[in-house]
């Protein structure tokens, strides 16, 4: 048995120490909103933070995240700079499939919390783990910028 600290809560799981982060968000608490890509920490689909880092759930070990707090996609909204994040996702309309989006949107949230005005460098960093086959990568590098330009509005309906 293992507590895990996720967007707040405490849940405590009965799983193997090498089970991936991922399948214990997603088969055991129901946090479905991490995605499954790649499970080699290639595509950024199942990205999610670990004490504020972007972290790929696919490769990561539930016993590597001991005590440290996780935030997965369905809290980064109530995070600052998840906020902003979400916010210019939509006023920009970055999202076409949308599968990536959530990997995107983690890992667009904790470039701006470290760097909250990131350079084009910054956010090719930040973002090349990322993989979108749509290629909304214009959408998505635009909706970077205004995020950390503008200040936190209410998302309508959230």
């Amino acid at each position: 048995m293992v507590t895990l600290k996720i967007n707040g809560e405490d849940h405590t799981v009965d799983v193997s120490p090498d089970m991936p982060l991922l399948w214990v968000l997603r088969d055991v608490v129901g946090l479905t909103g991490t995605k499954f890509g790649c499970g080699m920490a290639l595509c950024g689909a199942c990205t999610v933070h670990v004490d504020g880092m972007p972290t790929r759930s696919c490769v990561t070990p539930v016993s590597a995240v001991g005590e440290k707090k996780i935030t997965t996609i369905e809290a980064i909204g109530e995070t600052p700079s998840g906020k902003k994040v979400q916010r210019a996702w939509l006023d920009l309309e970055v999202v076409q499939c949308g599968y990536c989006q959530s990997g995107q949107i983690m890992s667009a949230s904790a470039l701006l919390a470290s760097h909250p005005n990131p350079t084009d460098a910054d956010i090719d960093a930040a973002m090349a783990g990322n993989l979108c086959r749509c290629g909304t990568y214009p959408r998505i590098r635009a909706a970077i910028k205004q995020a950390a330009q503008s200040e936190s509005t209410p998302i309508k309906g959230a």
